[in-house]
């Protein structure tokens, strides 16, 4: 168990959180902090730590929440059953991808709608079909709807199919792709671009699990699991009225957030090795090893594209070298080589000039100063008296001992009490 808190002296625990829990002991952690800092809280959750706590609170509630971590703590490492699922397709063995697998574990043994979130190429597609495989309606069908692909005047007819001359063109019954999936899966690619009246719609069908074709006086059941996936952030569409927040809020039971590979950089040559591995067997060509200079240009390429992207550059690579035995740079495509001999090239800042010349500095550092200069005006204008300054800052005792302490600032002698608090309340309304 690890008791984190926010404000290091050389630098934010909130930056340490993944290094941490990619020890081989996988330590749980408990973020203590006596900032109210609100992102703060949910980066944190969202990397997996067990609480995030604000300073002030009992100890005897940080027992309590300590021995429940560490009992849930050993129950999940007793049971890692992720490890026995079929994953095929899913490669990485970095922490984040471990917790990807955890969740795809527990989705598998649900029912309940998943939200896979996650940028173009990150493979939430793959994983769909991870917890499909894995779950109980394995033999049943899996329907991919890319929500991108459907028109606004169709969109309605393929999803919910259409009877025999409903409109112009129907020339015969059609079954939609929610029936399709009946005791089966739908998968719903790009859900955030379904138009708002669809959104409605569907949302019915997700509560009633039942549909009426276009053109039909009658409903039709279909017991389907949904799962969607989406590179737009629905929270933000939520909040602006483009996505409805009854639809989401009934998508979101289980989240499933794939990590970008560019925060996978261990799992780059992992994964490049299996395609290459793959590939070669495919077109029959002889096995291929990654030279030291072409892995050196996988690990220093962003891969913007991510999985799919790499997929691609590898498989072009195999395909370059031919019956070659070792895979080189020059066998990358050239659009990726254009993009690392650029960045070889691109000028470097004198960082050290700039901070001499022209004031700037670490955030850190300009966020000490800043705590500073305001402990000192504090302790100045309500003349030393801690119980006023508490109430300004409204900070406990120990913690505005503790602030003075790691930024140097004295305590004043204590001085009259009068007209003491106005004086702090206008300074902490200023």
């Amino acid at each position: 168990m690890v008791l984190l808190d926010v404000c290091l002296p050389d630098g934010s625990g909130l930056e340490q959180i993944h290094a941490i829990k990619a020890e081989p002991c996988l330590p749980e952690i408990i973020v203590i902090t006596g900032l109210g800092d609100e992102e703060g809280a949910e980066h944190a959750v969202r990397s997996g730590v067990w609480d995030y706590w604000q300073k002030g609170r009992s100890i005897k509630d940080l027992v309590l929440s300590l021995g429940r971590a560490l009992a849930w703590r050993s129950e999940r490492l007793a049971h890692r059953h992720w490890r026995t699922l079929d994953l095929q397709g899913l490669w990485g063995e970095s922490q984040a991808m471990a917790t990807c697998f955890e969740r795809i574990a527990e989705a598998s043994v649900g029912d309940v709608p998943v939200l896979l979130l996650g940028e173009t190429g990150t493979g939430k597609e793959v994983v769909a079909r991870a917890i499909h495989k894995n779950s109980v309606r394995a033999r049943k069908p899996f329907v991919v709807v890319d929500c991108a692909a459907l028109t606004e005047t169709l969109v309605e007819s393929a999803l919910f199919g259409h009877d025999k001359g409903a409109f112009t063109g129907a020339s015969a019954d059609r079954v939609g792709l929610v029936r399709q999936a009946h005791e089966g899966t739908l998968f719903l690619d790009e859900i955030g671009e379904l138009s708002g009246s669809v959104q409605k719609t569907f949302l019915r069908v997700l509560q009633e699990k039942r549909v009426r074709p276009v053109g039909a006086d009658r409903e039709m059941s279909s017991d389907f699991r949904l799962l969607a996936a989406t590179n737009r952030d629905l929270k933000r569409m939520v909040a602006d009225g483009t996505f409805r927040d009854d639809l989401y809020f009934r998508l979101r039971a289980l989240e499933i957030a794939l990590p970008p590979l560019r925060t996978r950089a261990d799992d780059v040559l992992r994964i490049a090795e299996q395609i290459a591995h793959e590939t070669c067997e495919r077109l029959v060509l002889p096995a291929k090893s990654l030279s030291p200079d072409f892995s050196s240009a996988l690990t220093l390429y962003p891969w913007p594209g991510n999985v799919r992207e790499l997929r691609q550059a590898v498989e072009c690579a195999v395909v370059t070298a031919g019956h070659a035995c070792t895979l080189d740079p020059i066998h990358l495509p050239i659009q990726i080589r254009i993009e690392l001999a650029r960045s070889a090239v691109k000028p470097e800042l004198n960082l050290s000039r700039i901070r001499n010349y022209s004031g700037c500095c670490t955030l850190a550092a300009a966020r000490d100063t800043a705590i500073a200069s305001y402990l000192s005006r504090l302790i100045a204008d309500t003349e030393g008296d801690i119980d006023a300054a508490c109430e300004v800052a409204d900070v406990s005792r120990s913690r505005l001992y503790e602030l003075l302490k790691l930024h140097g600032v004295p305590r004043a002698s204590p001085g009259k009490k009068s007209d003491t608090v106005a004086r702090a309340f206008s300074l902490r309304c200023s």
